[in-house]
């Protein structure tokens, strides 16, 4: 467990598994970049073979409606 941020701990984090479809190696790339880049996400995995997506995340700092977002920037839709 990280010291400075807590990472490890849930300490009210919020874990998203869910189905994308329609994901290719360069698109999968700038939804991970996309997610990093949000202030609460703090894990972010990928299948592009399966489109099953991981994404642990902070809700006091990131909303649901921004982690969407990013996948409907990228023409793709979350199956949650």
């Amino acid at each position: 467990m990280c010291k400075e941020c807590g990472c490890g701990e849930t300490n009210g984090n919020t874990r998203l598994q869910f189905t994308v479809n329609g994901y290719t190696e360069d698109n999968a790339k700038a939804v991970e970049k996309s997610l990093y880049g949000l202030a609460g996400v703090l894990f972010v995995h990928i299948h592009t073979h399966d489109g099953e997506t991981t994404v642990d995340y902070d809700p006091k700092k990131t909303k649901l409606m921004d982690i969407l977002g990013v996948f409907q920037k990228e023409n793709l839709e979350a199956q949650l």
